[in-house]
């Protein structure tokens, strides 16, 4: 097993360039189950979910191609139609396959996505929204079991207990599609991941509008034709290489990163004291105060402050001037990284679904432990920043969702290596 070693202490200088996002890559090749034809998907970050997506489509009989960050899917016409608990027990993300596979083969059968460290994250919503057009489904020895005749379309409001659900927007937005009639999705996703899938099944000959809002409306088609599309940057990549700069009292221009869907950070660190400009086709980014304040943040679905920067903006504010106040409403049992923070030095305690941080000067570098993605990233933050060294095990978490992030960090000045643990 892989740990990161960091010694703190520089300031980050420089370019980097945001990869694709890995939360509308995944989703747009499970989309490629509803052609035959040839789909090309540029600028795909060849992350470990990545590649598990890809071994799944392999599993269903789909001929790929993955080539540096271009991926080619060639589906056949196949009676595969399940996606094993080795591949969804690794990846949640896998769950988006139940509609494709369900409106281009009438029939699916998806292993239940395991247990998450972030908290409970039920399908229920996928499963409302796929019975709403026609669906039959049975949850039976670990698996999600679709069958449809013929899907319809149907007025679908997907309102769950935390708000709009990316995923199953995805996968309701998949099926629909192909369903006879209009369906209309109420309480959409409006997330830029949801937008990018929408133009995706647009080039292939879907009919959909309002995607980015709350409604969107969808007059089902035929048949689907392959497409080339390119995956739009990540922004959770990028909002972290933002914070990056922040915390280091650094200088960087982050390439490829879409300043429009950053507004609910940049908002933040203005109040903080840093400054976020568009530039060319990305964003500078440097302090405007010597020393940062404090700021309150509460966690929504989008264009609310995301939910994937909180450990991050955590980190930042453990060294900033005052006391912040993150609130979790999107998984408020988000909170594993605190314990591992507070282990270098922070001060922060837990109230119910908000974390009080109380600013200090100096982090100092510890052995720490990630529990998740974003956890991970805001322990690399917190190296970054602190005296010393700090050394992050199980890291494998960060080959999930940051493409190469060890080498465009030590590109821009950061000290940071992996090595084996022994």
């Amino acid at each position: 097993m892989d740990k990161i070693i960091i010694e703190g202490g520089g300031h980050l200088k420089g370019t980097v360039e945001v990869s694709g996002a890995k939360n509308a890559a995944l989703p747009i090749l499970a989309a490629t189950l509803l052609t035959e034809e040839k789909c090309v998907i540029k600028n795909v970050p060849m992350l470990r979910d990545v590649h598990t997506m890809i071994k799944i489509l392999r599993s269903l009989d789909v001929k790929v191609q993955a080539e540096q960050n271009r991926v080619i899917v060639e589906p056949k016409k196949s009676g595969q139609y399940e996606a094993s608990y080795k591949f969804v027990s690794t990846m949640r993300a896998s769950v988006c396959l139940l509609g494709p596979l369900l409106a281009k083969k009438k029939k699916a059968r998806v292993s239940m996505p395991g247990g998450c460290v972030i908290g409970q994250r039920p399908v229920d919503l996928h499963i409302k929204g796929l019975k709403a057009l026609g669906a039959s489904i049975k949850i039976e020895h670990g698996y999600i079991a679709a069958t449809a005749k013929r899907l319809v379309g149907k007025n679908i409001f997907l309102g769950g207990a935390y708000g709009s659900s990316v995923l199953a927007t995805a996968n309701v937005l998949m099926a629909a599609v192909l369903a006879k009639g209009r369906t209309l999705i109420e309480n959409a996703a409006c997330e830029p991941e949801i937008v990018d899938l929408a133009d995706f099944l647009v080039k292939m000959g879907a009919k959909i509008k309002g995607q980015g809002t709350p409604l969107i409306d969808i007059e089902g088609v035929k048949r689907l034709s392959g497409a080339t599309h390119s995956v739009i940057s990540d922004r959770i990549e990028a909002g972290t290489y933002v914070l990056a700069a922040a915390i280091t009292d650094g200088d960087l221009l982050i390439e490829k990163a879409n300043i429009e869907h950053l507004s609910a950070l940049i908002d933040k660190l203005e109040q903080v004291g840093v400054s976020v400009v568009k530039k060319g086709t990305g964003i500078h980014v440097r302090r405007k105060a010597k020393i940062l304040k404090s700021v309150d943040v509460t966690t929504m679905p989008y264009p609310g402050f995301p939910t994937d920067m909180q450990a991050q903006m955590m980190a930042l504010a453990s060294v900033s001037d005052g006391i912040s106040v993150l609130t979790e409403k999107i998984f408020p049992d988000r909170f594993m990284h605190v314990s591992e923070l507070n282990r270098m030095g922070a001060d922060i305690f837990l109230e119910g679904a908000s974390a009080i941080v109380k600013g200090t000067r100096k982090l100092s570098g510890a052995p720490v432990m990630a529990s998740d993605l974003r956890a991970s990233a805001a322990l690399i933050l917190a190296g970054l920043v602190a005296k010393g060294k700090t050394e992050i095990s199980r890291v494998y978490h960060l080959d999930r969702g940051y493409e190469k992030i060890e080498e465009k960090l030590r590109n821009i000045g950061a000290k940071i290596k992996r090595v084996k643990e022994e």
